[in-house]
């Protein structure tokens, strides 16, 4: 039996491609894994506060001198991070807003990304703790991007998962959505199937 951890980061609860992914990854994955146990973290619901003082505080000063905004920051970034320790597969869903990731999704990565837990400096550099892991990423996206210069969200998410030690990664792009005509019914079909696919 494996953990699935799920991240939405669609502001939209309604007519949002990302989790129609993400219904699609659940209902495939649940039918060829069916003791697996799935969670989901929808950022769009419980909001994660970006990174401020409060929780680099609470990184960073020792227990009995933190603040209690300090407490509650580390606690939120403690649960977090439990979460994607437990988990044996990571799917996160990412809209392009922008040409890049949500903010929402940005600032849950930096809850997650912490020295001592999921990564850790040596003399030859950072080492990534969290190997053996497997990942998806979900993207929906207005205009066609995979492959060009304008696409930073599967470079900076491939090098940030990398980084915590997370190299099996498979990226499904549902693209075109916005071009009009058949793109979006084609890029949503096309996403559906390569999904099945990897699973």
């Amino acid at each position: 039996m494996a953990n699935v951890l799920v991240i939405e980061s669609s502001a939209r609860q309604q007519g949002s491609v990302s989790r129609q992914l993400t219904e699609q990854f659940i209902i495939t994955w649940q039918a060829a894994h069916p003791a697996d146990q799935i969670k989901v973290r929808d950022l769009a619901v419980e909001q994660v506060p970006h990174l401020d003082a409060n929780l680099l505080g609470g990184w960073m000063t020792p227990a009995e001198q933190q603040s209690e905004a300090e407490q509650a920051a580390l606690a939120l970034s403690n649960l977090l991070t439990d979460e994607v320790l437990a988990a044996d597969v990571l799917v996160l869903a990412a809209p392009m807003y922008n040409f890049a990731i949500p903010s929402t999704l940005k600032a849950w990565l930096d809850h997650v990304l912490r020295a001592g837990v999921t990564f850790k400096y040596t003399e030859t550099g950072p080492q990534g703790l969290l190997s053996g892991k497997r990942a998806f990423v979900l993207t929906a996206r207005g205009g066609i991007y995979a492959g060009s210069n304008l696409d930073h969200q599967e470079p900076y998410l491939r090098q940030a998962l990398a980084f915590i030690g997370i190299h099996d990664v498979s990226f499904i792009h549902a693209e075109g959505l916005n071009l009009g005509g058949d793109f979006m019914g084609k890029g949503v079909s096309q996403a559906k199937a390569q999904l099945a696919q990897a699973i």
